[in-house]
């Protein structure tokens, strides 16, 4: 039986470039190149790259990115868009929980919930961190965004969603008329800390869709006792603003996902 996540991704190559969340790619490659020190002889490892466009945005600016991601769809895209601009981008179907690479990359990079933290339980998670730990040469440096636990505590998650939209015509399309997805939120559950909800959103071929999804929100001493668990040596966590990450940003309640930075 699929999983929600992947029903999602079969066929939405497309319409996700179009998503509110998916426009902040070239503020975020400016942090992440200052974070790498501008080195271009760095590899990239690029976890649920999605459509590509952190791995090819790294790849204009010179940098070796190699993409994975377990939706072929996605991939399709990633790939047609690199063909596009003639560059040369390694991209590679995989599960995050069961990477081929061991100690190949300088930096692994897991942004706007690339796989981590979709899966649908704790281990599932945490074999997405141990596999991008694995990944790493030594020293490393992880680089990914998630979902923070302290927003849903303060907060209405559906108001969230609804904020980004309120500019939005009612049939949920964005400023040049794509669909875009829609999210309610049925129940946030503080034993386990996942958010169940009904996502609404419209394929590559125009049909419509309803998923019932579970997404794993995140406190950082969570995160931290995680990464230092696979040997990380530091740790920081700042709030993650779309297009704009920034070491000034201390997290705080009101941001949706945190931005972690941590070291091997």
């Amino acid at each position: 039986m699929k999983q929600w996540y992947e029903t999602l991704f079969e066929n939405y190559g497309n319409q996700y470039d179009h998503e509110p969340f998916t426009q902040g790619t070239s503020g975020e490659c400016d942090f992440i190149e200052a974070e790498l020190g501008y080195d271009k002889s760095l590899k990239l490892l690029d976890i649920g790259c999605g459509t590509g466009r952190h791995a090819i945005d790294l790849t204009r600016r010179g940098y070796s990115v190699t993409g994975v991601d377990l939706s072929e769809a996605q991939l399709k895209k990633a790939r047609e868009k690199a063909l596009e601009e003639g560059l040369e981008v390694r991209f590679i179907k995989a599960d995050a929980r069961e990477l081929p690479f061991e100690e190949e990359f300088d930096a692994a990079l897991m942004l706007c919930e690339g796989g981590f933290p979709l899966m649908e339980t704790d281990e599932m998670n945490f074999e997405i961190l141990r596999n991008a730990a694995k990944a790493l040469k030594r020293p490393g440096k992880l680089i990914f965004t998630t979902l923070n636990g302290l927003f849903p505590l303060f907060n209405s998650i559906d108001r969230f969603h609804e904020e980004g939209r309120e500019q939005r015509e009612e049939s949920r399309q964005d400023d040049q008329g794509n669909e875009i997805a829609s999210y309610k939120s049925e129940h946030f559950d503080l034993m386990t800390f996942r958010d169940h909800n009904v996502t609404t959103f419209t394929d590559d071929d125009g049909v419509e869709h309803q998923l019932v999804c579970s997404e794993r929100y995140y406190v950082p001493s969570e995160i931290t006792w995680l990464l230092k668990s696979l040997g990380f040596k530091t740790i920081e966590i700042f709030g993650a603003k779309l297009g704009a990450f920034s070491r000034a940003d201390k997290l705080t309640k009101d941001d949706f996902e945190m931005l972690v930075i941590a070291s091997i």
